[in-house]
């Protein structure tokens, strides 16, 4: 497989747009009092198209099919999502046409992948999220795994090693069930725990690396443990990472315990820039106010503004 990459891989100067994979029918679902609600996308649209420092390209996702999301779920998963009939669990409801959301979101994530082999910049900015749905269940806000799907897909493809990296503060306890043991995947997750789902304390396998932290780890310890993921990740020589960007680790986040600011969102940007690979970003969580300018710091960092 031949990537052409951008000139600003390796740290040079940045020549395309930010790529922003969305859809304005992903904001057409929401439970009341439910913490993924609509406004996390919709404000964060309207804050990146109001700001002047990032060239945003708007694109839309790809159509998903069947064969795509089977390579990390089950058949039976596929069509409860389709008929959205019950909800999956108490932080999981169901909602009219939820299949064609989730589907959306799937879409992005192939959109992006398709995009960072181009060699340029994608962040797929909908929702649901993803990196819950286990290939059996739906869970934890999530009906199809988009980031797991998609580097399946680069799998399928001809990419020989892909690796997802999780910064989101809960575990990724989707991805990892679905990576497990598949040849040619790693995945890596620093995450806060005790907390929800309640996986994530060590190893497992040769493939899923866990770096815990504890509730309210002082920032520069939880930074550093960011950057020891980062450097395993990099001792996997992956040809492509997909990124699981999820920012509820924010220090006024209402959902867990974590201490970063949006300094460290920037930061987390650059390093996934220095890396001089492809790299693709799917949002998972992140449920503060300040949502949209912890999106714009982290694609600053990207593209090194």
């Amino acid at each position: 497989m031949t990537i052409t990459l951008p000139r600003f891989w390796g740290g040079l100067t940045d020549i395309f747009a930010m790529n922003i994979v969305t859809d304005s029918r992903c904001t057409g679902y929401h439970r009341l009092g439910h913490p993924e609600r609509p406004a996390r996308i919709q404000a964060s649209v309207d804050a990146l198209k109001g700001q002047t420092t990032l060239a945003c390209e708007w694109i839309t996702p790809l159509e998903v099919s069947d064969e795509q999301v089977l390579r990390a779920h089950d058949r039976g998963l596929l069509e409860s999502v389709r008929r959205g009939s019950e909800d999956f669990d108490g932080d999981t409801p169901t909602h009219p046409q939820i299949g064609q959301h989730a589907l959306r979101s799937v879409g992005g994530a192939l959109r992006a992948l398709t995009l960072a082999r181009k060699g340029q910049w994608a962040f797929s900015l909908l929702r649901p999220p993803g990196h819950h749905a286990t290939r059996h269940h739906a869970m934890g806000f999530c009906y199809f795994d988009s980031i797991a799907i998609a580097a399946l897909e680069a799998r399928a493809s001809g990419v020989k090693r892909v690796a997802v990296y999780d910064f989101d503060v809960h575990h990724g306890n989707g991805t990892e069930d679905i990576f497990l043991g598949q040849t040619g995947t790693a995945f890596f997750s620093v995450h806060q725990f005790p907390c929800y789902p309640g996986t994530g304390e060590a190893h497992r396998g040769d493939n899923c690396f866990n770096f815990p932290v504890p509730p309210m780890t002082p920032r520069r310890q939880y930074r550093a443990t960011l950057e020891r993921g980062l450097r395993e990740l990099q001792k996997f020589k992956p040809d492509l990472v997909g990124v699981s960007a999820g920012f509820d680790a924010y220090a006024k986040d209402p959902l867990a315990q974590g201490t970063l600011e949006a300094e460290d969102y920037y930061w987390l940007g650059q390093q996934f820039r220095f890396l001089g690979i492809p790299v693709f970003s799917v949002l998972e969580g992140g449920y503060s106010e300040e949502l949209p300018q912890l999106i714009i710091a982290y694609l600053k960092g990207l593209e090194g503004k």
